[in-house]
């Protein structure tokens, strides 16, 4: 039995029982030819959660984000988003080497663009160029721990994306996190967006799936792109059946995950105040600068993984704790007093 306590990510969540009785009688339609019953229940469960008219299941994040600039763009123009972003990041070029567009990062504080920079890269098509093509937002953003978007700031965003005829897209694969840290729906959100995903597979605890929501039209120009991508599924009423259940059920316990994550960072910063600022933790996602220690966070994370603790380097300097609905107080408190220990010896 694996007793290592998993902070790497929220993705380590396992399915409930209620998402593997769910599974069992899921139906078994082909969803890329006539439609399966349970993936359209979960569509339609998507697009309602978040004030669209049709949602589009496919099998993770980045696929979303991918199939979204395609469906935006038709492979061509410039895309704007924050330099920090997810997309940029993480995804493995997949805006210039699939989607065909170039990008520009715009600089930003905590996730949020710099609005006056935003407007100022904002361009229209000439004859020399394809001009923005669309605007992407982050929220909960990954890249700078887990930060929340302030509605202000989205609602100015998609105010300046229209006044250019300009369609945006969110990343809300932490969608929820983001609703629960505002006190807010998430439809409240995603009304200062054209499109937005979400996973249910990270702190909904569902196995796979993250879901496309945007207007009726924008979700059927995203679907052959879907194909392109490889994303068709055949039998996914298997996994989708725990993706309905993960959105009626899983939502409203994603304060536990912020409360453990704050009591994490309090622990850390208790023991040096440059490890971690409390005051930084919205959601679920610690950020830990070990740079003070002399030492590399990958040997953090080694140092971590000795004393039974899973924890991923986000940089040479800092390391990244996720807290989801396996971690509890007694997880918290175990991975404070392993770092108290390396802290100790750190020399």
């Amino acid at each position: 039995m694996n007793t290592m306590i998993d902070l790497r990510t929220d993705t380590v969540t396992r399915p409930t029982p209620e998402m593997f009785a769910a599974m069992q009688q899921a139906t078994l339609g082909d969803d890329s030819r006539d439609g399966d019953p349970t993936v359209m229940r979960l569509e339609a469960l998507a697009a309602e959660r978040t004030g669209k008219e049709a949602g589009l299941y496919m099998p993770s994040g980045t696929m979303t984000n991918l199939v979204a600039v395609l469906a935006h763009t038709s492979r061509a123009g410039e895309v704007l988003l924050e330099r920090g972003a997810h997309i940029l990041h993480t995804e493995l070029g997949g805006l210039s080497a699939v989607a065909g567009v170039f990008y520009k990062a715009i600089p930003g504080k905590r996730g949020a663009m710099d609005e006056d920079l935003l407007r100022e890269a904002v361009r229209p098509m000439t004859r020399n160029n394809f001009g923005t093509a669309l605007i992407c937002m982050e929220t909960t953003h990954n890249g700078a721990g887990g930060a929340v978007l302030p509605l202000v700031h989205m609602q100015r965003v998609h105010a300046l994306a229209r006044e250019h005829g300009v369609p945006v897209h969110t990343d809300g694969a932490r969608l929820f996190n983001a609703a629960a840290a505002l006190g807010v729906t998430a439809a409240e959100i995603a009304r200062h967006t054209d499109s937005v995903c979400f996973c249910v597979s990270k702190g909904l605890s569902a196995p796979v799936g993250s879901v496309l929501c945007g207007s009726r039209a924008f979700i059927e120009r995203a679907r052959p792109f879907r194909r392109m991508v490889g994303g068709n599924l055949r039998q996914a009423g298997l996994i989708a059946a725990a993706g309905i259940v993960a959105l009626e059920t899983m939502v409203g316990r994603l304060p536990e995950d912020h409360a453990t994550a704050k009591r994490l960072a309090a622990g850390f910063h208790a023991i040096e105040a440059t490890l971690a600022d409390p005051a930084d933790v919205e959601t679920n996602i610690v950020r830990v600068n070990v740079a003070a220690s002399g030492r590399s966070a990958a040997q953090w994370a080694e140092d971590f993984k000795a004393r039974g603790i899973a924890v991923s380097p986000a940089d040479p300097r800092s390391l990244r704790f996720v807290t989801h609905r396996h971690i509890g107080n007694t997880e918290v408190d175990a991975a404070v007093a392993a770092c108290a220990e390396i802290w100790r010896q750190k020399h």
